[in-house]
């Protein structure tokens, strides 16, 4: 078994006990002990990260982390993209990437792309293994209550409220 299945928390309590804090963030136990090596890993300005919030609620504040990112999505080495606008139109996503990599590329080949990525798309969401409707846009509303609603609605505001970024909750 995975290091991370392992010792993943099963209640509320082990969940508080085996996670840890490393400068501010949440991390999970199998973080523990490579931050230094993580922190000191050498990097190059041709090197290429992929930044995300990871899925799943415990590694510090979601809001923090967009709008950290977001302060700096007009800087040259910064291609902000949103999940949302990807669903909505893929091949203009696509374009932006290649563009922001400095890569080459046709009309044929920005087609064939988009169409490959479309078909990983639909063999993911097909997938028997993974619940229905996981990455869809828009699941929120058939799990959050109005009142769930209410409140989210109330901290995004006070969170998000100086912020111009702004999020298409459903398409």
């Amino acid at each position: 078994m995975a290091e991370s299945e392992a010792e993943t928390p099963s209640t509320p309590g082990e969940f508080e006990s085996k996670y840890f804090e490393y400068n501010g963030v949440r991390l999970p136990p199998f973080c523990r002990g490579k931050m230094e090596e993580i922190a000191n890993f050498p990097v190059r300005d041709s090197d290429v990260w992929i930044v995300t919030y990871p899925k799943s609620v415990g590694y510090g504040s979601w809001f923090e982390h967009v709008q950290e990112f977001w302060e700096h999505h007009m800087d040259a080495n910064v291609l902000f993209l949103k999940y949302e606008d990807m669903h909505k139109d893929l091949a203009t996503m696509v374009e932006q990437l290649v563009r922001f990599l400095g890569v080459s590329y046709d009309k044929a080949q920005l087609e064939s792309m988009v169409e490959h990525c479309h078909q990983l798309i639909d063999q993911c969401c097909n997938a028997e293994a993974l619940p229905v409707g996981r990455g869809r846009v828009g699941l929120w509303k058939d799990i959050f209550t109005v009142s769930m609603n209410e409140k989210f609605d109330l901290v995004y505001k006070q969170k998000m409220g100086k912020c111009d970024l702004t999020f298409d909750f459903y398409l």
